[in-house]
């Protein structure tokens, strides 16, 4: 999907992609270095989204699932764990408790015995409890479509539902997890710690419509080249336009071996991945890989 843009963004597109080849040094805050006006950063951010959305034409969420109500039970899972464990996990559950109704009725122990790869297992059948029965009880065993009524779920915030309602009903919404934030400061897009003023901050720079695939671009960037204690800087497709270029391995030779999934050639995190996708599929639970 193309991003509208603006005349004051959109004037200029020449001297932009010229532009956006180098270096923003000013954005690193090297001395003397004048600051990166407010219509510079605009057009860094989209020109990175359009060069991340080349690198992975495929983004897609990294969870299982077949509908809006295994795609929340799977979020909420996700906490604290990796996609590819609850991957592994959610087929059993989801044969156990295949609706809401089900899962509410679900006796805690045995619904505990379930999840218990994905960690914390305890507190996390207790939201799965409790919002079932919610939806059960409040919403008419339907998963609703609004935020403002997802967040009233037990063990549901913004980033769950952004996910839900990105991703299931086809509303925009910005993921902000772990590699999302490390990303955008990494890209002095943002300062912010907090996940709903990074959310802010983000919206503010692009279209809406381009909400829901920049957090999936971001993400698998995230979680395949950027990563958080030794970035692949060497093997970085969008260095060029990071100011962070040199945190982590710079020589390319080295870098490539620091890629992770199918950039990696190793296998993705869905055990039913998209069919556009390039990598190969995980493998269940207890499986050898």
């Amino acid at each position: 999907m193309t991003a509208p843009r603006n005349s004051a963004v959109g004037e200029q597109e020449s001297a932009e992609s010229a532009e956006a080849a180098k270096p923003n040094k000013s954005v690193k805050g090297s001395k003397g270095a004048r600051p990166e006006s407010r219509l510079a950063l605009v057009r860094r951010a989209r020109r990175i989204n359009r060069e991340l959305a080349e690198v992975y034409p495929y983004a897609h969420p990294e969870l299982d699932f077949e509908s809006p109500f295994q795609l929340l039970v799977a979020t909420v899972l996700s906490a604290q764990t990796t996609d590819l464990r609850v991957n592994q996990t959610t087929p059993a559950l989801f044969a156990a408790y295949p609706a809401p109704e089900d899962m509410a009725a679900a006796d805690p122990e045995a619904l505990e015995q379930l999840i218990r790869p994905t960690g914390f297992f305890r507190a996390k059948a207790k939201s799965l409890l409790g919002l079932s029965a919610a939806l059960r009880d409040r919403f008419g065993g339907e998963v609703p479509g609004r935020l403002e009524d997802l967040v009233t779920l037990p063990g549901v915030g913004r980033k769950t539902a952004n996910v839900v309602l990105g991703n299931a009903f086809g509303v925009p919404g910005l993921t902000v997890d772990t590699h999302f934030g490390r990303l955008v400061r990494r890209w002095k897009w943002t300062a912010q710690e907090d996940p709903e003023k990074v959310e802010a901050e983000i919206a503010a720079l692009f279209p809406k419509s381009e909400w829901t695939m920049l957090s999936h671009r971001i993400i698998f960037h995230g979680r395949r080249v950027c990563h958080a204690r030794k970035p692949a800087c060497g093997a970085c497709p969008i260095a060029p336009l990071c100011p962070a270029y040199g945190e982590g391995e710079t020589d390319p030779d080295k870098a490539k071996k620091l890629l992770k999934y199918e950039m990696g050639g190793q296998p993705g995190q869905r055990l039913r991945p998209p069919s556009d996708y390039p990598g190969r599929p995980a493998a269940p639970l207890g499986a050898a890989e």
